[in-house]
């Protein structure tokens, strides 16, 4: 049976103290109602219907620009009057003989497998519950079941007696429906409880009033199925997260130093005998090739590591590739557009932009490189710098194989110097240098006898 899913993403996130709608709050790097747009897509669901509100505009600017696979329909509930009510917004567009799920945007941690096992049930029965057992159901729904062992119905808190709240067992939210059998259940719902809502909740009872039998569906893990209301929730779901992605790499043969103080933010493709250390950041898309070692405190951003590859303490990469071999840092910073060839080496506190630096070439110290290209078994001194803004436009400097450029010196774009040649120690070079030769470029150096310091007043 096909299903659609209805996701509920209308609230303001009151306890969040943002401007922002809570669903765009990020975790591992992309928003909450990102994840849960993932977990559906990943069940093949046909469509997916947002149901927003508090800043609707905002979460589907978003959503246009990073596209989900799966077609998104939005709709809007202007006034929040419950969770059977923001339903009843989407359940017109769905078809009656199709299997419907309900998520929450504020939920970003729920499993496709979790999902999977859910949609099965409820496809048996016409309603399944997505339950939990907790040490701490206070502010939850009670699942409420009969002499047998059938869920009968859900109570939320306000509405519990004393004995009821005495109950572990609690209601998720999530929740699967036949769409036929939900659309019946929904006209039946009232606002006869504490809080004065529509329940979704109540079409529990509803269903077992029409004789049909509510499935159940028991996770263990509470953070799948943990809402986030606050700025402290969602770091203790950022870490669960994170220590759960850690343990999955350390078991596919990772070493990873402190699963605790790794993050990873977005897609990894990882190979054979990889090291991590302590607080390494992966945000956006990266590969990282076999034998690939990378020291602490180092940001790897939608960048290719190649085989072999060692990244020494606090250096930043960003849209860079590196070929096998390369040795970057401590302390260097690769910007987009840096390509490097075979065993090049960026020491530390080296800047490379839009760069290519050659197989074997190596810029050790204290050097800014930017549109530039560097050929094979190039030297570049410490200090030396591309100078390739003009104040309006960039330009670009071209050094051939072999070339040996001295400490301190500025190539002030656009320049090329020739294979094998060598610039002099603090040089300012204004002019190609022909292949084969020695440029100085640099003032006379005048001693003047008899000179004194200033002394101090």
């Amino acid at each position: 049976m096909s299903i659609d899913v209805i996701v509920l993403a209308a609230g303001k996130g009151t306890r969040m103290y943002s401007d922002q709608p809570k669903v765009l709050h990020t975790l591992a790097g992309k928003p909450m109602l990102s994840h849960v747009l993932d977990a559906a897509t990943a069940i093949t669901a046909d469509t997916i219907h947002v149901v927003t509100g508090y800043q609707s505009s905002q979460v589907r600017a978003y959503f246009a620009e990073h596209p989900v696979a799966t077609p998104l329909k939005w709709v809007e509930q202007t006034e929040q009057l419950g969770t059977g009510h923001a339903v009843l917004q989407a359940i017109p567009a769905v078809d009656d003989d199709k299997t419907v799920l309900v998520l929450y945007g504020d939920v970003p941690l729920i499993t496709p497998a979790t999902l999977q096992q859910l949609r099965q049930k409820a496809e048996e029965t016409g309603i399944a519950v997505l339950t939990l057992i907790t040490d701490n159901p206070t502010g939850l729904g009670r699942i409420i079941r009969d002499e047998v062992g059938q869920i009968s119905a859900i109570v939320e808190e306000k509405d519990a007696s004393d004995e009821q709240k005495k109950i572990t067992e609690i209601n998720t939210g999530i929740m699967a429906f036949s769409a036929s059998r939900l659309k019946q259940w929904l006209q039946s719902l009232t606002t006869a409880n504490a809080q004065g809502e529509y329940y979704l909740t109540d079409t529990v009872a509803i269903a077992c009033g029409d004789g049909c039998k509510v499935s159940s569906l028991l996770t263990h893990d509470e953070n799948e199925v943990q809402g986030v209301n606050n700025r402290l929730q969602l770091a203790d779901l950022e870490r669960s997260y994170q220590i759960r992605r850690a343990r999955e790499l350390a078991l596919q043969g990772v070493t990873v130093h402190d699963p605790a103080r790794l993050d990873i933010r977005g897609p990894l493709q990882i190979g054979r005998d990889v090291c991590l250390d302590v607080n390494i950041i992966l945000a956006g898309s990266n590969r990282i090739g076999d034998r690939v070692s990378i020291g602490p405190n180092v940001t790897l951003i939608n960048s290719d590591i190649g085989n072999d590859c060692v990244i020494l303490a606090n250096s930043h990469i960003e849209g860079a590739k590196l070929s096998p071999g390369c040795t970057i840092g401590p302390f260097a910073r690769l910007r987009p557009g840096t390509e490097l060839g075979d065993n090049a080496k960026i020491g530390n506190f080296v800047e490379t932009k839009k760069s290519t630096i050659g197989a074997g070439s190596k810029v050790n110290h204290l050097s800014y490189i930017g549109d530039a290209s560097v050929a094979e078994n190039v030297n570049i001194g410490a200090g030396t710098i591309t100078c390739n803004y003009d104040g309006v436009n960039k330009h670009k400097t071209t050094i051939r194989a072999g070339v040996f450029v001295g400490s301190n010196t500025a190539l002030v774009a656009p320049v090329t110097v020739g294979r094998e040649a060598t610039i002099a120690a603090g040089s300012v070079v204004t002019a190609d240098v022909p292949d084969n030769t020695l440029a100085v470029a640099r003032g006379r150096q005048k001693n003047i006898s008899g000179w004194k310091r200033p002394v101090k007043k």
